[in-house]
Parts: structure tokens; C-alpha cells; sequence
């Protein structure tokens, strides 16, 4: 398996985490929502030749660092988000 080569970007008009190839396909995203002082994180899909490369483990990362720079708690709906928050206890006071 050779690495795949991305960026994770905030689409804000979107309203989601994308992981983005070079040339700009998508390799996969994770949605969310603001609501007050949380954001909602009710699912995150990678395209399935993408899997395997850690584009989820990205995607929930950068949006989890970017909710506890911001201050915000998050609610993880997404079954993978809150399973990673499980794998990294440093990211269990961001949910409320």
C-alpha cells in the first residue's frame, strides 16, 4: 500500500472536514454542526478505496483540535468519532 498524500480542510459553506487529494478529489469527510457552544459530529465517511490510509483518524483529529481550540464541546453521534475519543482519553473532557 503506497501513502496517500492529503490535506484535511474546514469546508465551512459545507459544514464539514474534507480530506482533500491532490487535484482536489475527495478522499472522505466528516460532517458536523454548530449548535451554542457544542458542535455535533454525526458522521464521518471515507470513499472505500481511500480506507485504510488513516483519513478518519485525521479527519476526527484535526476537527477535535480545532473544536478545543475554539473552546467548544463536541457531541460525537458519529459511532467512529466517539469510538477514537474512546482510543484517546486526551480528547474525553471535549465531550459534553
Amino acid at each position: 500500500m503506497t501513502e496517500l498524500e492529503y490535506d484535511v480542510v474546514d469546508n465551512i459553506d459545507a459544514s464539514r472536514y474534507e480530506a482533500r487529494l491532490t487535484g482536489g478529489a475527495v478522499a472522505g469527510f466528516l460532517e458536523y454542526r454548530t449548535e451554542g457552544d457544542r458542535i455535533v459530529m454525526p458522521s464521518t465517511v471515507v470513499n472505500p478505496q481511500h480506507r485504510g490510509y488513516g483519513v478518519a483518524a485525521r479527519l476526527a483529529r484535526t476537527a477535535l483540535e480545532d473544536a478545543r481550540a475554539a473552546g467548544k464541546k463536541v457531541e460525537p453521534i458519529c459511532w467512529y468519532v466517539a469510538e477514537y475519543i474512546e482510543k484517546h482519553p486526551e480528547y474525553a473532557d471535549l465531550v459534553g
